[in-house]
């Protein structure tokens, strides 16, 4: 597993395929609405989709999928809206986890929870607790999350354990108080619906994420949506700060490393 410290203090391992996407799902309602439909038929094909994208994730050789479901800035939301998706995520937990297990996925929940009422926070705590052997993807579904309130909450909690780093603390003493401390900072992320912003996700850990927006909407997103996500992620260049030349350098070294010594006889 790579290090979990911070891009702009470490260069990161940078491989072929992303080994961890974050993904905000844009595009349910207008999804519905273009055909006539009600909103919540949207949302009730993006769960489909979210099926679709973790398969896809996997034979691609993804590690992380990280799916941004509900934002903390959504509750702005109109009511009845609101009232379906905490009905569909509570449908969806007790149907799918189960199935996630015995595919050997991780299931993981970052945001605040407090605000969910009990029986949602029972089914996410007994699925974190199921899967949390399992390594074949880690799944995490941000909901009721903003990276607002995540880079507040464990500022809080790292003061809480070390009150004396008040006044002298560096980006390794917060990284571990991160809701997501657990998985590397995404490689690439994606926004479908074809708007061109990050809306509060992961405002600290996609500091040197390649970012990918696209103009399908999420019940529409297949394996090819995210093969050109992946080809265009490919063509980039990571050079964490370093000029292209060193890079290259780098990845001259690199290559030599692995060609294997000529034993004398």
């Amino acid at each position: 597993m790579r290090s979990v410290s911070s891009s702009t203090s470490q260069i990161p391992e940078s491989d072929i395929v992303p080994q961890h996407v974050a993904i905000i799902m844009d595009g349910n309602g207008r999804w519905a609405e273009e055909r006539f439909m009600p909103r919540i038929a949207g949302h009730q094909r993006g769960v489909e989709t979210v099926r679709t994208a973790i398969k896809a994730c996997i034979e691609r050789g993804v590690n992380y999928l990280t799916l941004f479901a509900f934002s903390s800035e959504n509750w702005r939301r109109p009511a009845e809206e609101i009232s379906f998706l905490m009905q569909l995520f509570i449908t969806v937990l007790e149907q799918e986890v189960i199935k996630l297990n015995e595919n050997g996925i991780r299931f993981k929940v970052i945001g605040d929870l407090s605000k969910f009422e009990p029986k949602i926070n029972k089914i996410i705590r007994n699925g974190e607790a199921m899967t949390a052997a399992n390594n074949r993807l880690t799944l995490t579904i941000a909901a009721n999350y903003g990276g607002r309130w995540d880079i507040m909450q464990a500022t809080r909690k790292m003061l809480a354990q070390h009150p004396k780093l008040v006044s002298n603390f560096g980006e390794e003493d917060l990284a571990q108080y991160f809701a997501m401390s657990y998985a590397p900072e995404p490689d690439l992320f994606i926004r479908t619906g074809g708007e061109q912003r990050i809306s509060n996700f992961l405002l600290w850990h996609l500091a040197y994420t390649e970012l990918y927006f696209t103009d399908t909407l999420w019940p529409d997103f297949s394996a090819s949506t995210l093969d050109l996500a992946i080809k265009s992620y490919q063509q980039r260049e990571r050079r964490f700060g370093r000029t292209s030349e060193q890079l290259k350098a780098s990845k001259r070294i690199n290559e030599v490393k692995k060609v294997p010594s000529k034993k004398k006889a």
